[in-house]
C-alpha cells in the first residue's frame, strides 16, 4: 500500500457533486488530504489563494463554464501551481487521443476504480 503522507492535498475538480464526494470519501479513507472544487474557476481560486498545498489535481474535462482545457491553460500561468501533476478523469470514450495541449500526467476513464486512482497518485508523487 503506497503511503499517502506528504506531497500536498489532492485537488478534486468535478462539477458532478456525487462524483466529487465519492472521490473525496474514497481518497480520505486511503489517508489522503483532499480539497475539492465544483468548477475550474473555483479550483484556480484554491490554487491562487494559498489554500492547502496541492500535490496532485484530479481534473474532469467536461464542466460548464470553464472546462478542463481552459483550467489547465490558466493553471500553467500560476507559478506555484504550474508544475502540479494533473490526472484527467473523463467518461468521454476515445478522448485519450484528443488531449493535445492539455498534456496530463495521467488519464483515467470514468468510472475509475480506487486502486487505479491510488496507483496513479502514488506514481506521480514518486511513491
Amino acid at each position: 500500500m503506497p503511503s499517502p503522507e506528504g506531497g500536498g492535498a489532492i485537488l478534486v475538480v468535478d462539477d458532478d457533486v456525487d462524483v466529487r464526494q465519492s472521490l473525496e470519501a474514497a481518497l480520505e479513507l486511503e489517508g489522503y488530504g483532499v480539497v475539492s472544487a465544483a468548477s475550474g474557476s473555483e479550483a484556480l481560486d484554491i490554487l491562487r489563494n494559498a489554500g492547502p498545498p496541492v500535490g496532485v489535481i484530479l481534473l474532469d474535462l467536461m464542466m460548464p463554464g470553464m472546462d478542463g482545457w481552459e483550467f489547465r491553460r490558466q493553471q500553467r500561468q500560476i507559478p506555484s501551481a504550474a508544475g502540479v501533476p494533473v490526472v484527467v478523469l473523463s467518461a468521454a470514450g476515445n478522448l485519450a487521443g484528443k488531449l493535445g495541449d492539455l498534456a496530463p500526467d495521467a488519464f483515467l476513464s470514468k468510472p475509475v476504480g480506487i486502486e487505479a486512482l491510488v496507483e496513479a497518485i502514488s506514481a506521480l508523487r514518486g511513491g
